[in-house]
This record gives structure tokens, sequence and C-alpha cells, in this order.
């Protein structure tokens, strides 16, 4: 989720400016709660390359 067409309740201004300290905690919660954004295309692979792992050791 993006913050561009959000619209601050405090001050009634886009998020994505941080006009008041309501926006920028808003717009940092955003920023930092998507923590499977931050896994890269090679990290993903990896990770299921290591589940297929186990699974098939666990079988």
């Amino acid at each position: 989720m993006t913050c561009d067409r959000l619209v601050c309740a405090n001050c009634a201004g886009p998020i994505a400016e941080g006009r008041c300290a309501v926006c920028r905690a808003h717009r940092e919660r955003l920023h930092q709660g998507n923590s499977f954004g931050a896994l890269t295309p090679a990290m993903l692979i990896a990770l299921l390359v290591v589940l297929a792992a186990i699974a098939l050791v666990g079988h």
C-alpha cells in the first residue's frame, strides 16, 4: 500500500507530504510495516529452496 492518495484526518493534507506529526507517523508506519516488501527475488527463491528441502527431508 502506498500513501500517495491517503489523506490525513488531522490536517486534511496528503500523507505523502507529511505536513503534521500524524502524517509523518502514518507515512513511517506504512513504509516500515511491509516486511515482505524487503525480500528480493533471490532471497525469495532461496527461501523456497530451503522450505522444499525441509519438506523433502521430513517426508
